[in-house]
């Protein structure tokens, strides 16, 4: 086993509270009693996209809603997204999308009756990082392969589309989708042998529980770890970047330390 975790793949599920998730969720739950999780992990804000940034981003950038990426330039500017450090650092990125008809694709889709949200796909946003986004910003049918030849990146995200991750489906179907997805990563050799490091988080709370979620560690590194300390999507954006060896970025430098508290 390596002396550090070298790849991390986040899951984000949408806008339950960590109570709910626990009650709803019997898979996660599990998983997170079996390897870890936090019990005082707080969202940054309401509502979604604002809570993307700042865990692929460092920041919030001042985005107070969830428009687009081309009505969000004017904010984000020139920034670069944790995945664009990755491969500043010559190591690899990938978001594997579900539902979504192109790579990047910076709309959401279909508009009558949509599956696919941009606002959950944080890389999109990130002008200055357009050209890796359109290589490695890839459907989720992809994600398969690479798991079976232990090729997951540094730096993963997981989008399911928004049936798939609770925004319009009950936790039950979120549940069943995480099974369903993470169960083959969980047989990998990269987890097997301590490489990956497997979050499952929620982007907000239903707004009636301070913004608290069920964040899971799910890593061969540890076993029935529960942390009480307060952790913040920046914690996992600062974890994020210590994995890839780079300055963690923006308010990212001075959140509660993830890696520490969970012994990672």
């Amino acid at each position: 086993m390596p002396r550090h975790p070298t790849k991390v793949l986040v899951v984000v599920v949408e806008n339950h509270s960590y109570a709910q998730m626990r009650a709803k969720m019997p898979y996660l739950t599990t998983l997170s009693r079996r390897y870890g999780y936090a019990r005082d992990w707080r969202a940054v804000r309401h509502p979604s996209l604002p809570n993307y940034l700042a865990i692929f981003g460092g920041s919030t950038f001042g985005v107070t809603d969830d428009r687009s990426p081309r009505r969000q330039t004017q904010h984000i500017g020139g920034s670069r997204s944790i995945f664009d450090q990755a491969l500043a650092a010559h190591k690899t990125a990938a978001t594997y999308a579900e539902s979504m008809p192109g790579s990047c694709y910076g709309s959401t889709y279909p508009m009558h009756a949509p599956r696919y949200a941009v606002r959950h796909n944080p890389w999109a946003y990130f002008a200055a990082g357009r050209a890796g986004c359109r290589r490695h910003d890839l459907p989720l049918s992809q994600m398969a392969a690479a798991v079976r030849r232990n090729k997951l990146p540094n730096v993963g995200l997981v989008v399911p589309n928004l049936c798939h991750d609770a925004h319009d489906c009950p936790l039950a179907e979120a549940d069943r989708f995480l099974q369903r997805t993470l169960t083959p990563v969980l047989h990998s050799l990269d987890f097997r042998h301590g490489r990956l490091v497997v979050v499952v988080t929620a982007d907000e709370d239903d707004g009636k529980s301070g913004n608290r979620v069920l964040t899971s560690v799910i890593t061969n590194r540890i076993h029935g770890k529960v942390v009480t300390a307060r952790l913040t999507h920046y914690s996992l954006t600062r974890f994020m970047a210590g994995v890839l060896g780079v300055r963690p970025a923006r308010h990212a430098a001075t959140a509660p330390r993830m890696g520490t508290r969970f012994g990672l």
